[in-house]
């Protein structure tokens, strides 16, 4: 349980206060998307990251129990899996993002908001709970 915490503390701060930052910048933080998925190198940074922080997680935090403490290992499991994916396969991943997000006008709201709520939670069991 201590682990929980300490992972939802790590995660759930960051993804609140980087959730409302794209809420409240949505323009720039489309400017800079478009441009992270225009960006090769840039592009692999992120899926490298997003690879090693996901195994880190799902290595330190496998845990399948019906309950808040899910949505850390999911959330490893998410990132650990689009980082394989995107590294495997840089062109299609690139192509892929280019056409579903690169033009949505939704993001970076959609996203932005799933960070906030998804940080709400892990802050709240993390601190409060």
């Amino acid at each position: 349980m201590q682990t929980s915490i300490f992972l939802a503390r790590l995660i759930g701060t960051p993804l609140l206060i980087i959730g409302a930052a794209v809420l409240l910048n949505q323009a720039w933080y489309r400017t800079m998307i478009r441009e992270v998925i225009a960006s090769k190198i840039s592009f692999y940074v992120a899926a490298a990251l997003g690879l090693i922080v996901g195994l880190a997680i799902v290595l330190a935090h496998n845990v399948w129990t019906l309950n808040w403490r899910v949505l850390i290992t999911l959330f490893g499991w998410v990132n650990l899996l689009r980082g394989v994916v995107t590294v495997l396969f840089p062109a299609q991943a690139m192509e892929f993002a280019g056409r579903h997000i690169g033009g949505s006008k939704h993001v970076p709201l959609i996203p932005g908001a799933v960070a906030v709520i998804l940080g709400l939670i892990l802050c709240f069991f993390g601190y409060f709970r």
